[in-house]
């Protein structure tokens, strides 16, 4: 029961995010399943009509132990933007990362990409990397700092030196994706109206319909709240976000 418990602390979408990988991936690791199953094929889709690989692609990671390391950053930026950006509003950052996949998945069309849990992890460490303290910092085993402004540009860059020039195509995709996620719903709200989740959905996860308060310092006009780590310890210039090792594919 205490971890039961403890799974129902996790914020809704972040445990909607982490319960899906976890039951796509593992049965893949296994090999009681085959990720051919999972993956995304347009013609699979449209001619067979095999509409579940449009959700299993974002859910199915890296293979071997790869796989660890972006499940462990899926949670941590994903529960960083809920609890911090979207607190009382899980509502509305579920339906912003409904359009943020199907955008991704667009404009991976060109590239032909099977998998994309890559792009939206990108995605949401860009969105999260924008939102931060200005003076926040990011450390890869405690060895290097670098300001977090910079952390979706270092994932593209180990992408590049890992996977070529097609693995850093999908994470620039991602990174482009979070960009106007960014841009168009936290700094000039162009796109505010469009991510503000429908009645339904409000209903489902509990999200009020009246705006809800939140404290923290103001990015481009609109109020922000500082990341948990930072309202704990008090020391803006000092968040970390873990490790940069590998995250797969």
């Amino acid at each position: 029961m205490s971890l039961w418990n403890e799974i129902q602390k996790v914020p809704s979408v972040t445990r909607f995010l982490c319960g899906a990988s976890l039951a796509v991936t593992v049965p893949v690791l296994l090999e009681s399943v085959s990720p051919y199953l999972y993956f995304f094929a347009r013609p699979l889709v449209t001619d067979k009509f095999e509409i579940w690989r449009v959700v299993t692609t974002f859910f199915i990671g890296p293979f071997g132990i790869g796989y660890i390391f972006h499940f462990a950053m899926l949670y941590r930026h994903s529960e960083e933007v809920e609890t911090s950006y979207y607190r009382e509003r899980s509502a509305d950052y579920a339906w912003q990362l409904l359009q943020v996949c199907i955008s991704i998945l667009l404009l991976n069309l060109p590239l032909q990409s099977t998998m994309h849990h890559r792009p939206l992890l990108i995605a949401l460490v860009y969105l999260t990397s924008r939102l931060a303290s200005p003076d926040a910092q990011t450390s890869f085993f405690g060895l290097i700092t670098i300001p977090v402004f910079y952390l979706p540009y270092v994932y593209i860059g180990m992408d590049l030196l890992m996977e070529g020039r097609a693995g850093a195509a999908k994470a620039i995709s991602g990174a482009i994706i979070g960009h106007l996620w960014w841009w168009g719903v936290w700094e000039s709200r162009i796109l505010e109206r469009y991510g503000s989740a429908p009645a339904w959905l409000k209903k489902l996860l509990g999200q009020s319909s009246a705006p809800s308060a939140h404290g923290g310092w103001k990015r481009g006009g609109v109020e922000g709240v500082p990341p948990r780590q930072v309202r704990e310890e008090g020391r803006p210039g000092e968040h970390r976000w873990g490790s940069g090792n590998r995250l797969g594919q």
